[in-house]
C-alpha cells in the first residue's frame, strides 16, 4: 500500500448515524490528555531548570515520554483486545493520575525517568484507543469534521494547560493536583459510555508496523508534529526566558499557540473533506511551520508580535495532526483501524523522542535561537521528501 490521490467518493458522503455518546467519552479522555500534557510539559521543565538541570538533560528526561509511547503503541491493541477498550482506558487513567502525583512526591532526578515512563505509557494507551473509538464511530463523510472537533478539543486542553500553569505557577502541590484531578475526571464519561465501546476483532492484516510506511504523508506529518509539540512545549519556557520574558509571559505564549489550534481545526477538518488530495494541505502546513520557525528569532523583541505569529503558526502546525489522521483514516477501514491508529501514535511518539533531545541539544550548541533553527530543520525534513513524492504522484495522475 502506498500514498495515492485521496479522493472523496460518493460513499464517503453518506451521512450515517453517529455514536455521540461513544465519541463524547473518547473526546473526554483526550481532553484530559491535552490538559495534562499542556500543564505538565512546561511545569516539569521549569522545575528541573530551577534545580540546576541543563537543557540537554531536561530534553533527555522529556524524551522518555517518546520512549514510553514507542513501547506502548504495539502493546495497546493486543491488551485492549484481551480485556476490552473501556477497561484498558480506565486502567490507563488511574496509572496516569497516580504518576502525575508522583512527580510531586519524588524529588531525585532519576525517579522522574520511571515516572515519565508510566505516565506516558498510560497517556499513549488513551491516545490510541480514543482515536480508534472516534474513527470507528464516525461515518466516512463526516470524518474530517469530527476529527476537526476532536483536534479542537485536544488543542483546548493544550491551551488550558499552559494557562493554568501561568496562573498557579510551579510551586507546591497545586499544579500536580490539578493535572491528576483532570485525568481522573476523564473516567466519568467513560463509565457513562461503558457499553458503547468498539470491539477490536482479531485481524490477519499483520503488524501495526506495516502501517508506518503505508501512508507516509500522514505518518511523517505526525512524526514532525510530535517532535515540535513535545520539544517545543517543553523547552519554549526556557527559550522565552532567554529572550527576557517572564515565566508567566512565556507560558501565555504557549496558550496563544493552543488558541490558534482551537479556532482553526474545525475549518481545517471541513476543508480536508473537500480537497481531492489531503497531502497538499499537509505540505502547506509544514511550510507554515518552517516559515514561522525561521521568523521566530526576529520577532522575540515584541511579545504581541510573536503572539500574533504563534497564533497562526499554532493552528497551521496542528493541522498536520488533524489532516494526517483524516488522510490515514480515509485509506483504511474495518479491522485495520486499531493497528493503523497505533502506528500513527507510534510515529507521533517517535517524534516525541527525537524532538526534545534535538531542540535541547541545538540550544546548548547554537545558543538560545538553536530552538528555532531545530524546529525549522524538522519541517524542512518533511517538506522535501513528501513534496517530491506528492509532485511525482500528481504528474502520474
Amino acid at each position: 500500500m502506498s500514498d495515492t490521490m485521496d479522493g472523496i467518493g460518493p460513499d464517503d458522503r453518506d451521512l450515517q448515524p453517529i455514536d455521540r455518546l461513544g465519541i463524547a467519552a473518547a473526546i473526554a479522555s483526550i481532553t484530559a490528555v491535552g490538559v495534562a500534557l499542556g500543564l505538565g510539559l512546561p511545569l516539569l521543565s521549569v522545575i528541573l531548570e530551577q534545580r540546576g538541570t541543563s537543557p540537554t538533560m531536561i530534553g533527555v528526561n522529556t524524551a522518555v515520554a517518546g520512549l514510553a509511547s514507542l513501547l506502548a503503541a504495539p502493546l495497546v491493541t493486543p491488551i485492549a483486545r484481551r480485556i476490552g477498550v473501556h477497561t484498558t482506558m480506565l486502567v490507563s487513567i488511574v496509572a496516569a493520575g497516580l504518576a502525575a502525583i508522583g512527580f510531586y512526591v519524588f524529588v531525585p532526578l532519576w525517579t522522574w525517568f520511571p515516572l515519565r515512563l508510566v505516565f506516558h505509557f498510560a497517556i499513549t494507551a488513551m491516545f490510541v484507543l480514543s482515536e480508534f473509538w472516534i474513527n470507528a464511530a464516525c461515518p466516512p463523510g463526516r470524518r474530517g469534521l469530527i476529527l476537526g472537533i476532536y483536534a479542537t478539543v485536544l488543542a483546548m486542553g493544550f491551551a488550558l494547560g499552559p494557562f493554568l500553569f501561568s496562573v498557579v505557577g510551579s510551586a507546591g502541590f497545586l499544579p500536580f493536583g490539578i493535572g491528576a484531578g483532570v485525568i481522573f475526571a476523564a473516567a466519568i464519561p467513560l463509565f457513562l459510555a461503558w457499553n458503547r465501546e468498539p470491539k477490536i476483532e482479531s485481524s490477519s492484516s499483520g503488524s501495526f508496523r506495516r502501517f508506518i510506511f503505508a501512508v507516509p504523508a500522514a505518518t511523517g506529518a505526525v512524526l514532525v508534529f510530535g517532535a515540535v509539540e513535545s520539544g517545543g512545549f517543553a523547552l519554549f519556557p526556557l527559550y522565552g526566558h532567554a529572550h527576557g520574558f517572564s515565566e508567566a509571559g512565556a507560558a501565555r505564549l504557549l496558550t496563544v499557540i493552543g488558541l490558534g489550534s482551537v479556532l482553526m481545526q474545525i475549518p481545517i477538518g471541513l476543508l480536508s473533506d473537500r480537497v481531492p488530495d489531503r497531502r497538499w494541505m499537509l505540505l502547506a502546513f509544514a511550510l507554515v511551520g518552517l516559515t514561522g520557525a525561521l521568523a521566530l528569532p526576529w520577532l522575540m523583541e515584541s511579545w504581541w508580535l510573536v503572539a500574533a505569529t504563534l497564533f497562526v503558526w499554532g493552528g497551521g502546525v496542528a493541522g498536520l495532526y488533524t489532516v494526517g489522521l483524516a488522510h490515514l483514516g480515509s485509506r483504511l477501514s474495518g479491522t485495520e483501524l486499531a493497528a493503523a491508529n497505533a502506528a500513527f501514535i507510534f510515529c507521533y511518539s517517535l517524534g516525541m523522542l527525537v524532538g526534545p533531545q534535538m531542540i535541547g541539544g541545538a540550544m546548548d550548541t547554537l545558543g538560545r535561537d538553536g530552538f528555532a533553527y531545530a524546529l525549522a530543520l524538522l519541517f524542512a525534513a518533511y517538506l522535501v521528501p513528501i513534496g517530491i513524492r506528492t509532485a511525482r504522484s500528481a504528474r502520474r495522475s
